[in-house]
């Protein structure tokens, strides 16, 4: 019997760093590799949120569609969307951050590689 499907968590529990794969094995023969993967970055998300990005990515990118798939109205489909993107890191905040950042770099305040440290 398989057992039950459940998402990974995305960051550390103790440090809070992103992370990382490392190990993969097969069901069917046992074999495992180790090393060091890129993890895919909705693998994290939960059920729930997966089927609302399905939808989604079904739709086109519309709206109006998520909104009758959910039964809910339209600013309430369009608030879980936009959790759906802060999880995801692209929330409006992040994105604020990230042209900020880049703001900073192109006014010479900082340099490329606090850019790049500042971004991972």
């Amino acid at each position: 019997m398989r057992a039950p499907s459940r998402s990974a968590p995305r960051d550390c529990p103790v440090c809070g760093e992103r992370l990382v794969l490392t190990r993969l094995s097969c069901r069917a023969c046992g074999t495992e590799l180790s090393g060091e993967f890129e993890a895919c970055e909705f693998c994290s998300l939960g059920r729930e949120d997966r089927e609302l990005l399905r939808v989604f990515l079904a739709s086109r990118g519309n709206m109006k569609e998520l909104e009758r798939h959910l039964g809910v109205s339209y600013p309430t489909a369009r608030a879980r969307f936009d959790q759906l993107l802060a999880r995801l890191g692209l929330g409006a905040a992040e994105r604020s951050g990230r042209v900020e950042l880049l703001e900073r770099l192109a006014r010479g305040e900082i340099d490329i590689e606090e850019a790049m440290r500042s971004l991972s």
